[in-house]
């Protein structure tokens, strides 16, 4: 049998392994919501560990608007999903890529101003799959104005991982900041002598730009601004502007963290302050 005769019969297989798969794996994907700034929908797939799912929330704002990282930054409001509470459904889970830093005159807020999938991690008691359960997602989609965008998801908990939905969750989790390691992570936080904020070491991939640091501490705390004190070698030193500082790395539970932007690569890690 041919090259093409190959091909031709492994694409019909796929075909007829769509048409016929079990419809409880179909309805895992929500409609589109819209308002004026933009659209949003939800999109959930099974995995191998009973009660589990991954999922994704897909923004996409029009040309102009934008919508916001989970510290929004000055202004604006950071992404929420919820489950009925009798679904037994929980988000333990939403992710982020990384944000750039918009500013609009003297407001400067963290976001996003083109499409962007939040990975997704739920947890339902087993018995739910194949049952149709609610969601409500609040986001803010801003363009001089800030409108909150809040939409009501009805989606069936899938029985088992239909293709596609797999398909762009799996590709949403590949735009997540990177892990720390040992060409891309952190070496050293201290406070500045001054106490006017932070010097972080840190080791770089190959980037002829500049890194941009965000450091993040909770309850709003958010620095977007940063400067490179040293660099040689793929190694730099940066120094973070921030008044508001712990004496040690978790104050009254507060987890601060700093996202690297080097490039084309990002990564996220958590600040154990000397």
């Amino acid at each position: 049998m041919n090259t093409f005769q190959n091909s031709f019969m492994l694409i019909a297989a796929l075909f007829i392994g769509l048409i016929v798969a079990p419809s409880a794996t179909i309805a895992a994907s929500s409609d589109w919501a819209k308002n004026e700034g933009g659209r949003m929908r939800l999109v959930i797939t099974a995995t191998d560990e009973p009660g589990r799912y991954d999922g994704m929330l897909q923004i996409e704002p029009k040309p102009g608007w934008m919508t916001y990282w989970r510290e929004p930054g000055d202004s604006g409001i950071p992404p929420e999903l919820t489950f009925d509470e009798q679904s037994g459904v929980r988000v333990t889970e939403m992710r982020f890529p990384a944000p750039k830093r918009i500013d609009n005159g003297p407001v400067r807020d963290l976001g996003y101003d083109h499409a962007v999938s939040l990975p997704l991690q739920l947890e339902a008691p087993k018995a739910a799959a194949g049952q149709l359960v609610t969601a409500q997602a609040f986001v803010g989609i801003c363009q001089n104005i800030c409108i909150p965008f809040q939409a009501e998801f009805q989606i069936e908990l899938p029985v088992a991982a239909e293709a596609m939905d797999a398909i762009e969750v799996a590709q949403a989790r590949q735009t997540l900041p990177e892990a720390p390691s040992d060409e891309f992570g952190i070496d050293a936080v201290r406070r500045a002598d001054d106490g006017s904020g932070l010097l972080i070491a840190m080791t770089l991939p190959n980037s002829e730009q500049a890194p941009v640091l965000y450091v993040t501490g909770g309850a709003g705390i958010v620095a977007m601004d940063s400067r490179v004190e040293d660099r040689s070698d793929g190694t730099a030193v940066l120094f973070v502007p921030i008044t508001t500082l712990p004496e040690h790395g978790d104050p009254e539970g507060k987890i601060w963290r700093v996202l690297a932007v080097a490039g084309d690569r990002s990564m996220e890690s958590p600040l154990a302050f000397e």
